[in-house]
């Protein structure tokens, strides 16, 4: 889909996954790493997968120079220099677009590239925080909390790369380059989109409830939505409308089979029911029997009788579930790639699906790419830069 173009993938882990993303539809990303910089982790692999990787060191002159030829002949940067950063000169915009006028210039910061905190930098805690998702996760009466895998420069790549994305088809219309601004912050707002519904409709702030979820009832009861089962946990909501009471009626005749005692759940008129109304009792009452009967059920026995029963709900997948998801490796997801050193490894391949055929990962992360070769496939100027050292 964006073969051809022409992608410098000059960003921190604020942008890793916007340049992936590109190489995924088809971009040639380089990313652009000082030399020394490590790239072993596996949240580097993972994200910096598909493209090829140029060390330069923008602190020398030839190099800077080799690196603002690059860049006049670029499509697509990707960067998230500092104030102040080696590169923050380089990448000024109007420096950019006088060389480059057709230059799309995606410049990723923690808090944007204006207003009070222009200037801040920030951890994903810190970001995770401060977007406000940590206040919706975490127990009731516990500290906010935050998943464990830093996801703020994921929310903040997937915005910028749609933002790229959009303005490559302006550029297509115009002919004209423009520069795209993302604020971490402002992303992670997007992860929790849904909470202001509740307060315009029900003029409540939502607040973290552990396994539990609020604003389905009147009187703020909470209602389960993770529920312990044989080997895990398993993802079930007692929603009311047409969807949910179809699930429940579902549920409910799944453990009239299965011989469960099902209490409370007997005396519910699936096809009216409306959880608005329900006191905590109530639901509590409601969800005694179904706790006993998901305790007997393996997230493998969840799965199947829930889809042939069409309702709602999934099992909680472990990093292991997934990497053994025969829905993932019916569609081909996983790609195996040999690392630079000899090793063969498995990658999430590319995210895109297209005329029912998903491209092949290209580059192993990490694969190198020589400066002159660079510089000659861009068409830049002819100069003689100073030797980059692979890694």
């Amino acid at each position: 889909m964006l073969g051809g173009l022409r992608v410098l993938d000059c960003s921190d882990r604020l942008g890793w996954i916007a340049g992936r993303m590109l190489a995924d539809l088809g971009a040639g990303v380089v990313k652009i790493e000082p030399p020394g910089a490590a790239i072993g982790a596996a949240d580097w692999q993972a994200h910096n997968a598909n493209k090829r990787l140029l060390r330069l060191d923008p602190g020398r002159p030839r190099e800077r120079d080799a690196l603002a030829d690059l860049l006049a002949h670029a499509d697509i940067l990707i960067e998230t220099a500092a104030p102040g950063a080696p590169l923050a000169e380089l990448f000024r915009p109007d420096a950019l677009r006088a060389r480059n006028p057709r230059l799309i210039q995606v410049s990723i910061r923690p808090f944007g590239p204006d207003g009070p905190r222009a200037h801040w930098q920030a951890s994903d805690l810190e970001l995770m925080a401060a977007g406000g998702l940590m206040s919706l996760a975490g127990e009731p009466d516990g500290a906010p909390m935050r998943v464990s895998a830093p996801q703020a420069g994921l929310w903040a790549g997937a915005q910028a790369a749609v933002g790229a994305l959009v303005a490559l088809a302006h550029r297509s219309a115009t002919g004209s380059g423009q520069q795209v601004t993302v604020s971490a912050q402002a992303a992670v707002l997007t992860a929790l989109a849904h909470a202001p519904t509740f307060y315009d409709i029900l003029g409540e702030v939502p607040m973290r409830c552990g396994e539990f979820i609020t604003g389905r009832t009147l009187s703020g009861a909470r209602m389960r939505a993770f529920w312990p089962c044989r080997d895990g946990y398993i993802n079930f909501v007692l929603y009311g409308g047409a969807a949910g009471r179809r699930s429940n009626q579902q549920l409910a005749g799944w453990m009239r089979e299965a011989g469960v005692p099902l209490g409370a759940v007997a005396a519910i008129d699936w096809s009216t029911f409306d959880p608005k109304p329900l006191t905590q009792a109530q639901v509590d009452e409601l969800e005694q029997p179904i706790l006993r009967f998901f305790a007997g059920l393996t997230k493998r026995e969840f799965l199947e009788g829930a889809a042939a029963r069409e309702m709602l709900g999934y099992p909680v997948s472990t990093v292991e579930d997934i990497a053994s998801d025969p829905q993932l490796a019916a569609r081909d997801f996983w790609d195996d790639l040999r690392s630079a050193s000899g090793k063969h490894e498995r990658h999430c391949g590319s995210f895109a699906v297209v005329d029912r055929a998903r491209a092949p990962l290209r580059h192993a992360p990490g694969e190198p790419v020589a400066l002159e070769a660079l510089l000659a496939e861009f068409g830049a100027g002819v100069r003689t830069p100073a030797t980059v050292t692979a890694p």
